[in-house]
């Protein structure tokens, strides 16, 4: 079925075929899908900081801190091509409400380990069952937001998914941080988080949208990978992918803030959920900023910039021994992330069909989430080998060079034009 026309909406009005940014808040439905992601983002980020702040304490090791990622990498090599082949032939929202059933029950079973002190396996096992639910979840998510907005509205809709998850995530961490210092236990935070995604199934299950006809073809090794075929095909999906990948896998800092928080800044809690907060806030300016103006001109471009500027901020962070300075560096981070979030999600929904949306947001998961969680290994791990000021600057310096290369290796990407796809969106050489 074609996507929702600028002059259509879900719920039977006509919508202004030049929306302005809050046109998009008319929509019943994308209010609900808004208002689900930052309740469950909001407790997703208070858990964040729980399992970190849990772990570090029980074992004072930053390995593992690392092992986190691996917990969540695992699901992913695992189940990415049958995820993408579900979400292509069975109802997105369906499997979207399923798995954050999934996700509740994993943050039901950590409440009870942190409870009653159970080995850290148990932590780690609970979770891969998490990573399990999110690696379904994130291509059937992805693939359905087109199916509640229009083309012309997707840059708009973009932006504001991602200024909800970034609200959520500046308010989330200061929380986190506040309960455990006055706590000292874990397991409630998980609990609320289990509670939250039970509220967000409530509100996701009121979404109208405009079902695609599934597929329903056979699993077969040629379909799993026909996204990774498509992704090749597209010169300029696979080299933003690559840049991504590689610059979150070297320049993620995020997973040694327990480190930098109470050995390298000598900080409590209460500090480290400021820390965590930095960056989102700086991505939820970015996503303020982005929803009030007109889609990108050149934002292959500004792709480029907006990677540089998040090395450059990674080196600032990893010099820096003043919490303040080390706060506005992450909040640069967030805010430059931002924009190549942005960009890279809308290009892959543009440039991919319906029927394929599944299984090329798959692939685009399993880049990205590969990058966030192999990072955070590559970090813990690198800091366990030589500190982690080398863990973090190493990794900025690295993020340089991608850049570098993509640039040079994609010029196609220099010379991407409109974010919305739009005639005339490639420019001339």
């Amino acid at each position: 079925m074609s996507a929702i026309q600028p002059t259509e909406s879900l719920d039977g009005s006509d919508a202004d075929p030049t929306p302005g940014p809050y046109a998009l808040l008319r929509n019943r439905s994308f209010k609900l899908y808004l208002a689900g992601r930052f309740i469950a983002s909001f407790a997703q980020q208070m858990l964040t900081v729980a399992v970190g702040w849990e772990l570090y304490e029980r074992t004072h090791s930053a390995l593992a801190l690392g092992l986190v990622g691996v917990a969540h990498i695992l699901p992913m090599f695992l189940f990415t091509l049958p995820a993408g082949h579900l979400a292509d032939n069975h109802d997105r929202k369906k499997i979207i409400l399923a798995m954050t059933a999934l996700s509740a029950t994993a943050s039901l079973c950590l409440s009870g380990v942190s409870q009653f002190k159970l080995p850290v396996f148990f932590t780690y096992a609970c979770l891969f069952l998490a990573g399990t639910a999110r690696t379904f979840l994130w291509p059937a998510s992805a693939a359905f937001l087109p199916q509640i907005v229009s083309k012309k509205e997707l840059p708009q809709a973009v932006a504001w998914n991602t200024g909800s998850f970034h609200l959520s995530s500046v308010a989330g961490p200061s929380v986190a941080g506040a309960l455990l210092a006055f706590t000292h236990n874990a397991a409630p935070l998980y609990f609320f988080h289990a509670l939250a995604l039970i509220t967000c199934l409530g509100l996701l299950s009121q979404v109208r949208h405009q079902a695609a006809t599934p597929l329903k073809e056979p699993m077969s090794l040629k379909r799993l990978i026909s996204g990774f075929h498509f992704v090749t095909q597209q010169r300029i999906i696979l080299g933003t992918i690559t840049l991504d990948l590689f610059a979150v896998l070297l320049g993620g800092a995020t997973a040694l803030l327990p480190v930098y928080a109470k050995d390298i800044l000598e900080q409590d809690a209460s500090g480290l959920g400021l820390l965590q907060a930095a960056l989102p806030a700086g991505s939820l300016l970015c996503s303020i900023v982005m929803a009030h103006r007109p889609p990108l001109e050149r934002s292959g471009r500004a792709l480029l910039w907006a990677v540089a500027g998040f090395g450059i901020a990674t080196i600032l962070f990893g010099l820096s021994r003043n919490f303040w300075l080390s706060w506005t560096a992450l909040f640069l981070c967030g805010a430059t992330d931002n924009i190549s979030v942005i960009v890279r999600h809308t290009l892959v929904q543009v440039l991919t069909p319906d029927e394929k949306r599944g299984r090329v947001s798959a692939v685009n998961s399993l880049f990205i989430g590969t990058s966030n969680e192999l990072g955070g290994f590559e970090s813990g791990f690198v800091a366990h080998l030589a500190g982690p000021v080398f863990a973090v600057v190493s990794g900025g310096v690295g993020t340089l060079l991608i850049v570098a290369m993509v640039a040079w290796r994609w010029p196609e990407i220099r010379r991407f034009g409109r974010l919305d796809g739009s005639p005339g969106a490639k420019e001339s050489p």
